[in-house]
This record gives structure tokens, sequence and C-alpha cells, in this order.
């Protein structure tokens, strides 16, 4: 599995956030200053300015979120989820196919993820799409929908048409590099909770546990 999408903020709670996010004095200003020198060429949207309060605080809300669900920390591991920022595109703008830092200065990027803010129907266009073996895969989820992708993987957001596309975007440094590796822990884990939840403890449910871990710590850093 290279992509995991799931909701990760309720109906009310992405409506309180986008509407505080949209109605800030909090200075917007322009992509490019993040992008490195490649990706900058490409790159046309507004971010919210990393160090305002309201940027400090709302980043913090979706980092406990992501470290809250279950599902997305059995897929990623996540040692350092870091970088985050909130992006506005209006009609015009776009990020053409990019690949993402390697190491960045607030860590190392094995997993990017988009945080759907904006309903799909407020804007036209805006599909982040990313490259696949045999073409591209296009994503644009419901509001409180994050999607979460290798950060190996060359990605573009297409341009937006009309409307108003309000994301939050980040990284997440994993305790294991390795996209396969971490697909087979996943595989593992979930196997063993649906056995744990289907029948319960045994001796060996007990083994798979112990496999997974001692795995885990083979391939973790």
């Amino acid at each position: 599995m290279e992509h995991l999408a799931c909701q990760l903020f309720s109906p009310e709670e992405v409506t309180e956030l986008r509407d505080s996010l949209l109605k800030t004095t909090s200075k917007w200003e322009d992509g490019k200053t993040t992008a490195g020198t490649y990706a900058a060429a490409g790159k046309n949207n507004l971010q919210l300015n990393r160090e305002s309060n309201l940027s400090i605080q709302k980043s913090e809300n979706v980092v406990n979120a992501i470290k809250a669900n279950s599902l997305l920390k059995s897929f990623t591991l996540p040692k350092l989820i870091h970088g985050l920022m909130f992006t506005l595109s209006n009609a015009s703008h776009g990020y053409g196919m990019h690949i993402d830092n390697a190491y960045m200065s607030t860590g190392r990027s094995d997993l990017s993820f988009t945080l759907f803010l904006s309903e799909p129907k407020d804007y036209q266009g805006g599909e982040l799409c990313i490259q696949e073996l045999q073409g591209e895969k296009k994503f644009k989820l419901e509001a409180g929908k994050i999607l979460i992708y290798p950060s190996t993987t060359l990605h573009a957001v297409e341009t937006i048409t009309a409307g108003q596309r309000l994301v939050c975007v980040g990284w997440i440094e994993s305790y294991v590099k390795n996209s396969q590796d971490r697909n087979i822990l996943f595989g593992l884990d979930a196997g063993a909770k649906g056995l744990l939840a289907n029948h319960g403890r045994s001796a060996e449910l007990d083994l798979i546990f112990q496999a997974y871990s001692n795995l885990l710590r083979r391939l973790g850093d």
C-alpha cells in the first residue's frame, strides 16, 4: 500500500479550522519562499506565515490528531511530524511536478501528507497528482480527510480554474525509512490486531506480536 487516506477531522472540526484560517489577519506569503530552487519555478500558491500564532496553534492540532489516530500511527510509524504549512490556492494557482527534498530544516521526509480543508465542490481543478509506475493517480478528497504518500514520489497540484483550495501539508520522518518495510509491518500489525479483535489472546498471536516488535527493532532507526 503506497497511499493511505482517512478521516482526520469531523465536519464540525474542519469547518472551525477552515473558518479560523480564512478569517485570519496573519500574513499569507508567496509559497515560493519555502520551495527548493528546482521546485520553486513551478510553485504558485500562498502559505500562512509559519511563525504566526495561528499557524503554530493549528499545526499543533493537526500533529496531535495524527498522533492520536491508530491507523495513521501503524501506517507511518512516526518519529517526527514536521514542516507543517497551511497553503491557499486561488484561480490560476498550482504546483508543477516535483519531488520533496529528502532532508529539510525541520527533519527527513519519508512520507508527505495533504490534509484537505476545502470541500471538493468549492474549487475546480486542484487535484493532487501522484506519479505511479504507469501513469498518475489523482486525489481530491472531502474536507477533513488526510492523504499520506511516500515522499519519494513525483507529485503535483493541478491548476485551480475556479474557487479556492485550502490544505495543510507536512512531512513525517518515520522510524522505518523504506516504504516496503513499512508496508510489511503495517500488514503484520493490521492482521494481528484483527485476530485479537475476533479471537482474543492466544499463544500463537503472542508469537506474531513478538515477530512484529523484533522486526520493527531490526528495521527501525
